[in-house]
């Protein structure tokens, strides 16, 4: 991966945003910026330079994993070491130092984390709410990151033959879900995407039924949400399938879910804003009827994170540039009843898309 790319291409933003420094604290956009997969670290951005900070624990690890950046070990938490750092610069010994602006991750800094960090600096340092200037980078992966996810991707749709080896009446969701995530593990997956979602007859109409310890009925839809992390980005799908017969109204409404999901994918493309993507699915629902049953966006990005922006839903005006890669997810859930979704991931390419989920969508019997 490009880290010293990417750290100067958010340096040379700095100035663009009134800002001196940008200090980060969220850990993906610290993986994202320079490597490092710990659980305690801070990344300091200045228009010269990258400083990461750490605690004794992760010297090692840091040593091998931070690329491009200065490494500071300390006995401090990274946010007291990078506050002590700070108060440093500017510092002359006569007169009065410069206003020193630093930008933190508002959407990811606690009121707790901000007050420490206000009260360990000193006045000439002025904090300012920074726009999401990383998560706005990583939405547009690059080659590599892109053949991360195709592989997590690859990886994750090979547990649904487990599922389908697995899913009988009388199965609990848990042991389905259990089933899968030790094939995923065996296979060399660092960790599931989220909790695996199991939800079964009745449970399929919940949009995020994480696996219970229901039984799977002897009829019924049965939805299948899953995805892993391998070196480091996520991947995710789902499908449903049924166990025995479906009605022909089941019928009609898988039907008309898997043409809503196909419309939407059809629809992604440079240029095409988020909220276009998101109107193509509903607009096939609401031909059939079930447009109110749909109660949640149509996608979102995934990457080092599984859920990242852009969010694929109503209103939403984010323009899909290539390398973007989004969820396509539309689902129908009649409370008390049954629920249906198809969900796949694509890549925006330069004349439209590529769906990287290579599991057919045609309806399945248990």
């Amino acid at each position: 991966m490009d880290y010293q790319g990417r750290q100067q291409r958010q340096r040379s933003t700095l100035a663009v945003h009134h800002l001196d420094a940008l200090l980060v604290t969220h850990l993906p956009n610290i993986l994202y910026l320079c490597g490092f997969s710990g659980s305690a670290g801070a990344l300091l951005l200045t228009e010269a330079k990258s400083i990461f900070f750490s605690d004794g624990r992760y010297a090692a690890q840091a040593r091998s994993e931070v690329r491009g950046a200065q490494i500071v070990i300390g006995a401090k938490a990274p946010l007291s070491a990078a506050a002590d750092w700070l108060s440093t610069r500017g510092h002359k010994k006569t007169g009065r130092p410069p206003q020193f602006r630093l930008g933190i991750e508002g959407e990811r800094v606690t009121v707790a984390m901000r007050h420490r960090l206000a009260a360990k600096l000193p006045s000439h340092v002025r904090l300012r709410q920074a726009p999401e200037l990383v998560e706005r980078a990583r939405q547009v992966k690059d080659a590599q990151e892109i053949q991360s996810i195709r592989a997590a991707v690859l990886l994750g749709a090979s547990l649904f033959d487990r599922a389908l080896a697995v899913i009988r009446p009388g199965v609990k969701e848990t042991e389905v879900a259990a089933e899968m995530e030790y094939a995923a593990r065996k296979a060399g997956a660092a960790a599931m995407s989220f909790p695996t979602i199991i939800a079964s007859g009745k449970r399929s109409a919940l949009p995020h039924g994480r696996a219970s310890r229901a039984p799977v009925p002897a009829r019924g839809f049965v939805v299948c949400d899953f995805g892993v992390i391998l070196t480091d980005y996520c991947s995710d799908m789902t499908r449903t399938v049924h166990v025995g017969r479906p009605s022909a109204g089941e019928r009609r409404a898988y039907q008309a879910v898997k043409e809503a999901q196909q419309a939407a994918v059809d629809s992604v493309g440079p240029g095409i804003s988020v909220g276009e993507v998101d109107r193509a699915a509903r607009k096939v629902l609401q031909n059939s009827g079930l447009e109110n049953y749909f109660t949640h966006s149509t996608g979102h990005g995934v990457g080092l994170e599984i859920h990242e922006a852009p969010r694929v839903g109503a209103g939403q005006t984010e323009i899909l540039q290539p390398g973007m890669v989004i969820t396509i997810e539309p689902g129908v859930y009649l409370p008390g009843r049954w629920g249906v979704r198809i969900e796949d991931m694509v890549v925006v390419t330069q004349r439209g898309c590529e769906v990287l989920t290579p599991t057919s969508k045609e309806l399945i019997e248990i």
